[in-house]
């Protein structure tokens, strides 16, 4: 590209007319360029043209014979990939368990590559693991799709996940949409390990890629003082699934009718901020002997569809009470929304379906994300559970 002075040094190869030089002293006979100095026209007036990067600017003089230079405007710098407007190619990997849920973040943007790694085993049952095509992924944007359903998958994932940013990648980045230990982060007698803390450890020592720190997408996490367990040396990124409640509740024929009730302060403190524009309820547990009774702290359930809301559920008991002290004080339906719905032992068993006979024998409906894969299998087509995904969340927060 010309240069500045290389343009008024060749004022001809523009194409622009060169008034007449009148004679001026050199200040030396050096050979360097020297820059003429045009004489004003007999109006007053110097118009002055500057082709410049394909760009013509003009200006005029301000009738004292003077010349104003134009403006000229900086180089633009080169888009970095991964920046705001910039063409991102992400190539995502996947363990077993979350095999339909990455298909599904692929076809949802055509800038994400679906990857494969063989899972296989040795003789004594540890991992034999091999990322195939592993020369190809240099200098791309990498990302892993997690499940950690139980202790027995998580050692071949973390050694995938810690062999990743190795291979000289532009950046990694882990979704884990559910994190497991959330629910064991507190201490409260000497003796008790927060392994909440101990897993945000391992993932906080994840190796840096030839990007920087290793970023962590993960959905609706227990307790809100978790995102503080991670080390600086992973990005952790939180996200919601939410909206894709408020979205399904909008398609609802009652959604003008809907109040949203949260089984305990815990719930509500998590939430209320996403969904303040609906009524609420909010419950609380208290003791009755050796029984844990829930009851309305505020809030009026009456004529309304009443979605209790909450991070996940394990045995489902405490939401059961809610959809029974809800119905028993007038509400026309209950529904219920958990992200992560997990499910031990096959307690799913005991939701039931309305028939539309009313609250008290079930719930209209159930809607869980696919945050848990083994979940989604057992409860897929069986009323009242609905799978709400979050393979359009995950695809948005890659092209971050």
């Amino acid at each position: 590209m010309a240069t500045a002075a290389s343009a008024f040094a060749s004022p001809a190869g523009l194409g622009a007319k060169t008034p007449a030089l009148g004679p001026h002293p050199s200040p030396s006979p050096s050979p360097s360029l020297s820059f003429p100095r045009p004489t004003p026209r007999a109006s007053g007036r110097l118009l002055a043209s500057l082709h410049l990067g394909g760009a013509i600017s003009s200006t005029a003089g301000n009738g004292s014979g003077l010349h104003v230079a134009p403006a000229i405007a900086p180089l633009a710098a080169p888009k970095m990939a991964g920046a705001i407007g910039a063409h991102k190619s992400v190539l995502l990997f996947y363990c077993e368990e979350m095999k339909e849920l990455a298909q599904q973040v692929v076809a949802r943007n055509d800038d994400i590559e679906l990857r494969s790694i063989s899972w296989r085993t040795f003789a004594d049952g540890f991992p034999n693991l091999f990322i195939s095509n592993a020369h190809s992924i240099r200098g791309r944007h990498v990302a892993f799709l997690a499940s950690f359903s139980s202790p027995s998958v998580i050692f071949e994932q973390l050694s995938i996940i810690y062999a990743l940013p190795k291979l000289f990648i532009s950046s990694f980045t882990l979704i884990l949409p559910f994190f497991p230990t959330g629910t064991s982060e507190r201490m409260e007698d000497e003796g008790d390990v927060a392994t909440a803390f101990t897993l945000a450890r391992i993932l906080s020592n994840i190796p840096i890629s030839r990007g920087g720190p290793s970023s962590l997408v993960i959905f609706d996490i227990h307790a809100l003082q978790e995102r503080f367990y991670f080390g600086d040396s992973v990005l952790p990124c939180f996200e919601s699934g939410i909206p894709l409640l408020k979205s399904r509740l909008q398609e609802l024929p009652d959604s003008h009718n809907i109040t949203i009730a949260f089984p305990d302060d815990g719930a509500w403190k998590r939430f209320y901020k996403q969904l303040q524009h609906f009524p609420m309820v909010v419950c609380n547990k208290v003791r009755e002997g050796e029984q844990r009774i829930v009851r309305i702290k505020e809030g009026d359930p009456r004529g309304r569809h009443v979605v209790i809301v909450d991070d996940l559920v394990q045995s489902g008991g405490t939401l059961i009470e809610c959809q029974k002290v809800l119905a028993a004080h007038g509400a026309a339906k209950v529904s219920a929304y958990v992200t992560h719905g997990i499910f031990p032992n096959n307690s799913w068993e005991k939701f039931q379906h309305d028939n539309g006979e009313g609250p008290e024998h079930g719930l209209s409906h159930f809607w869980i994300t696919d945050s848990c894969p083994l979940t989604i299998k057992a409860v897929k087509d069986r009323r009242p559970f609905e799978i709400l995904s979050l393979a359009g969340s995950i695809a948005s927060a890659l092209h971050i």
